[in-house]
């Protein structure tokens, strides 16, 4: 019996160097729990092109059905927005910048499902032409959305601070009112929201949580906070991710559509 392929998400590495200091190596790395998500809560099949460049993009997207841009323990190079960076302390990674960047625009560009998450949404407002805050809980009159270091993760991620929800948006949907609890674990955050951006949710001090591509002719939104979470265990993360797997499988379906005909002109030549 044919079985169709399965649909497939790209997340993109994180680059990493691990080992004691002075004797690193060099790593390609992906969390679990952001490919957990797509498999469990997206019902898609997470995959990695771990040495994939920016000129590669297209040829890599016509072989999946959505991009997840995941968060990380890094940030954003604050060059990529035209600053200086403000903590020499705190994790880089400018090869993750040269990819992503390009991949917000292409996926947009052509029409790939793209979901952003923490480091991702970041990565798109910065990709369409905003800017971030480098540290959040230094701006006045906004909250510190940072973790307590050093906690239990099922503390740190737990439900932090509530977000007001744009009416009549796809976020009100899925959380299914217009203000939901989300959990906080932020340095960064937006400051110029890009013009190709529409925010759609704010946290109570009015920093940016979600967002959506405006004009985008497929699944195009990206949150501050961490839906991956046990997506399972709360329902707005989990309708976020499902949303997404519903718009992946649309495109696979479109995709192999496509591929058929290809193959049918091909046979009648």
């Amino acid at each position: 019996m044919n079985q169709s392929p399965p649909c497939m998400v790209w997340l993109p590495a994180d680059h990493r160097l691990l080992g004691d200091h002075g004797h690193q190596m060099p790593f390609l790395m992906l969390g679990d729990k952001y490919a957990r998500a797509v498999k469990l809560c997206a019902q898609a099949q997470p995959i990695m092109f771990p040495l994939a460049e920016p000129e590669q993009i297209s040829e890599l997207l016509a072989l999946v059905d959505g991009v997840m841009l995941t968060g990380s323990p890094s940030n954003v190079h604050p060059a990529q927005f035209g600053e200086d960076v403000a903590d020499p302390s705190l994790p880089l990674d400018p090869v993750r910048d040269e990819l992503t960047l390009a991949l917000v625009k292409a996926c947009v560009r052509e029409g790939v499902p793209l979901l952003g998450a923490c480091r991702g949404f970041q990565e798109i407002n910065v990709a369409l032409g905003g800017t971030l805050h480098q540290r959040v809980q230094e701006v006045p009159g906004l909250m510190d959305h940072r973790e307590t270091k050093g906690a239990p993760f099922d503390e740190q991620y737990a439900p932090s601070h509530p977000i007001l929800l744009a009416p009549g948006s796809v976020f009100e949907t899925w959380a299914g009112g217009l203000e939901v609890m989300v959990n906080s674990l932020h340095g960064q955050g937006i400051n110029q929201l890009a013009p190709g951006l529409e925010a759609l949710g704010r946290a109570p001090d009015g920093v940016v949580e979600a967002v959506a591509v405006k004009g985008a002719r497929n699944f195009a939104y990206a949150v501050q906070f961490h839906p991956e979470w046990r997506c399972l265990e709360y329902p707005f993360y989990r309708a976020i991710f499902e949303a997404f797997g519903d718009a992946c499988r649309e495109r696979r379906s479109l995709r192999l559509q496509s591929q058929e005909s290809v193959r049918s002109r091909a046979t009648l030549a």
